[in-house]
This record gives structure tokens, sequence and C-alpha cells, in this order.
């Protein structure tokens, strides 16, 4: 009878497989460390193309959010000088739209390139 309980007395059904555990393990790691052995396999090309993605996901995130908080502040501003409550609603509003019309435009910019 088998003290390990899988049914092998020498033990090596249980060595084997976690011998295949530690590989498989050693495995991803490798694949989650962020090294340079990965940019080096990607080509220049493949890099740039990536740097201009996010560059460009960032200028219309960027876009839009700024939009707001200028329509934001201006509504704000102009509540206060004027002691309404309703212009920032306005110009939050129209800030958004504005965000929209930005990111538009440079979403058909990138388009036509």
């Amino acid at each position: 009878m088998s003290s390990s309980g899988d049914g092998d007395q020498d033990g090596r059904k249980a060595s084997e497989s976690g011998d295949r555990l530690r590989e498989r393990l050693r495995e991803l790691e490798r694949k989650l460390e962020p090294g340079e052995d990965k940019r080096e396999s990607m080509s220049d090309e493949e890099i740039g193309s990536r740097s201009s993605a996010l560059g460009k996901a960032f200028k219309i995130s960027t876009e839009l959010v700024a939009g707001v908080f200028v329509g934001g502040f201006i509504g704000w501003a102009l509540d206060k000088a004027f002691g309404t409550h309703f212009l920032i609603v306005i110009f939050l509003l129209l800030g958004i739209a504005a965000g929209f019309v930005n990111v538009i435009r440079a979403a058909r910019g990138m388009g036509e390139k």
C-alpha cells in the first residue's frame, strides 16, 4: 500500500506531476515578467505602432475630459459671478458636446492617415 495515496509505491508519479507543475509555473512567470526579452522579440514597427496607438488613445480621452472640465468651470464661474445655479448645467452640457465633437474630429483624422 502507498502512503502517498496516489497508488504508486515509490512516489514517482507524484514527483513527475510536481516537476511538470514547477515547469509550468516557471513558464508562466517568464510570460508575466516585464523584461527586455519581450521587447527584443518585437519588431521596431510593432513597438512603434503600439506606442502610437496608446498616444492616440490618450489624446482622444484628454480631448473629451478637457471639454467637460472647461465647460463645467466656465458654468461654475458664471454661476458664482451672477449668483445663479443653472449656468453650470448648461455649460457642462456644452462642454460634453464640444468634447464629443473634438473626439469625432480626432478620430476622423486618424482614419484618413
